[in-house]
């Protein structure tokens, strides 16, 4: 396979129905099928709260992503609007940030694969998890390689069968909860307020796929149409899905059933849920739909990380190998394989609650660096108030330091030796 160096273009070949589609495979997946029990196991029953208040933080922040994405369409995202819009040390934090955050994400959602697959399988505890999750890394990252074309047509069906099983999640749950009526949602509040917050964090980075959207703004036909609507609809979408799911799965079973899941090491709370009810099939129908999901999480993630590695390589953030593309320019080979050889490592931790949480933190300064970015917009490339972009960086940083103090700890750390490479990195150039 021949290479060339960018800054040739990427093919533009995404419509607002492939970037729908490609929003919703990145978001459907990790964060309702896994994510969902580790915040219920520090919220109780106020999961539910925190679902709504991880969505409307994320709605400004997808609103934000979406104007600056229609401005300065380019692979890198936010990194690529730091850069523009505020200065360099933000945009390479915002793509550093972004590198880390994304590729915990993708190891979560490796794991919660083999999770699912070894629990339909009856193969509850096995130490298959993290062998099956690095084959899914493998394949996945192949497939990737061989363009975005190919990717969306795998990501159309596997976005299908992860909303139809949520779909039959819903209809089996909902008899269930109107039997119960009130009782699995009281008391509502079992633990503390930074209880929720905590949970809230845990549950934005749920919904944070819609970025995938803006990091692949250089393949989206009419970008400043595009990919607006691509991300509004998918948030509408999503939000919708996610308060559905998550109150069929605390008022038919309890929070407690949901949290314990995760604790476990089962990585697998919905179908505990439905296995529990005892539905005829269930387990096995939701198995399927949160194997689909999983792999179009990680399939996209691959594809975000990729691109993102792209443009740093590009700046020279990055070593120049990574600003490589294959010859017919659908491709960025070396980002991709480092993106998946990266996500392999991190899921030999093999543990969903601890990726999950470092991911928080990260992509919660990601987004920070987002919304103020936005704030920054010219009045002509503004789409929406300003005010939406104040109240994205805000939240963002509120929720960011309640997650546990180890992983901010060490979050914080890693940004400071990212800077540091960055400041090797600019002498190196400048030598």
């Amino acid at each position: 396979m021949s290479l060339r160096t960018s800054p040739q273009q990427l093919q533009r070949e995404l419509g607002v129905v492939g970037a729908t589609v490609m929003g919703l495979g990145s978001i459907i997946g990790t964060g309702v099928f896994v994510s969902i029990g580790i915040a219920a196991g520090i919220a109780g029953n106020a999961v539910v709260l925190a679902v709504v208040v991880g969505a409307l933080v994320a709605t400004c922040n997808g609103l934000n992503s979406a104007q600056l994405a229609a401005s300065h369409p380019v692979s890198g995202g936010s990194y690529e609007y730091g850069y523009r819009y505020l200065n360099s040390w933000l945009g390479f934090t915002a793509g550093w940030m972004f590198l880390l955050a994304k590729t915990a994400s993708a190891a979560t959602a490796a794991l919660g694969f083999a999770g699912y697959l070894l629990n339909a399988m009856g193969l509850r505890g096995s130490s298959l998890l993290i062998p099956l999750a690095l084959a899914s890394v493998v394949i996945l990252t192949g497939i990737v390689l061989s363009g975005i074309r190919r990717s969306n047509v795998a990501n159309i069906l596997i976005v299908s069968v992860s909303v139809l099983s949520l779909i039959f999640f819903i209809g089996a749950g909902t008899p269930f909860v109107l039997a119960s009526g009130a009782e699995h949602f009281t008391p509502f509040f079992k633990s503390s307020i930074g209880s929720v917050f905590h949970a809230s964090a845990l549950m934005f980075v749920a919904y944070t796929g819609y970025g995938r959207i803006a990091t692949l703004g250089e393949e989206a036909k009419e970008p400043r149409k595009t990919i607006p609507k691509a991300i509004i609809i998918t948030m509408i979408l999503t939000m919708l899905l996610y308060v559905v799911v998550a109150v069929v799965a605390v008022g038919s079973v309890g929070a407690e059933v949901l949290g314990e899941s995760v604790s476990l090491g089962q990585a697998a709370p919905l179908e505990v849920v439905v296995r529990r009810l005892g539905v005829l099939g269930g387990s096995q129908i939701l198995a399927v739909g949160a194997i689909a999901a999983m792999l179009g999480v990680l399939l996209n993630l691959i594809l975000g990380l990729s691109r993102v590695l792209l443009a740093m390589g590009r700046r020279h953030d990055m070593p120049r190998i990574f600003a490589l593309v294959n010859e017919s320019q659908t491709t960025p080979v070396p980002a991709t394989i480092a993106i998946g050889i990266a996500i392999a490592v991190l899921v030999l931790i093999g543990n969903v609650k601890t990726t999950w949480s470092f991911s928080a933190f990260t992509v919660l300064i990601y987004y920070a660096i987002t919304n103020l970015a936005a704030f920054c917009l010219p009045p002509n490339e503004r789409l929406y108030p300003k005010w939406v972009s104040l109240v994205g960086l805000l939240a963002c940083l509120f929720l960011a330091f309640w997650v546990e103090p180890f992983i901010w700890h060490l979050g914080l750390a890693l940004i400071a030796a990212g800077l540091i490479w960055h400041i090797v990195a600019n002498k190196l150039v400048n030598e």
